[in-house]
């Protein structure tokens, strides 16, 4: 069973840094793209960025040149470095991943969210 598990959401000022991380585990045979989303209230779920095995980066314009996505293979673990933030990157942010496990062959699976409330 793969589980992905997000950590490091909390309350920032604006201007402010955070830095979540998402672990994946279980019987995994490779990951493939690794990813961050997120969801405001009253709002459709969004891509922040994402990663793929490689070193290919993608970014949401919004979050371009404030936010980096890096991934530790021997880890199974994909980060997300935020600085500069802004009220309106309060949101759930959501870890994705592209998954091919034991048993289970090549899924697409979700973390169970984190909370990132950016307030003075």
């Amino acid at each position: 069973q793969v589980q992905l598990v997000e950590s490091g959401g909390g309350l920032v000022q604006p201007g402010g840094s955070l830095r979540l991380s998402c672990a994946a585990s279980g019987s995994i045979y490779v990951i493939y793209g690794m990813g961050w989303y997120r969801q405001a209230r009253g709002k459709e779920r969004e891509l922040v960025a994402t990663t793929t095995s490689g070193p290919s980066t993608n970014y949401a314009d919004s979050v371009k040149g404030r936010f980096t996505i890096s991934r530790d293979n021997a880890k199974n673990t994909v980060y997300l470095e935020m600085n500069s933030l802004k009220p309106e990157d309060t949101a759930v942010y959501y870890c994705n991943a592209d998954i091919e496990a034991v048993l289970v062959g090549r899924k697409n699976y979700w973390g169970q969210g984190t909370q990132v409330t950016v307030s003075s």
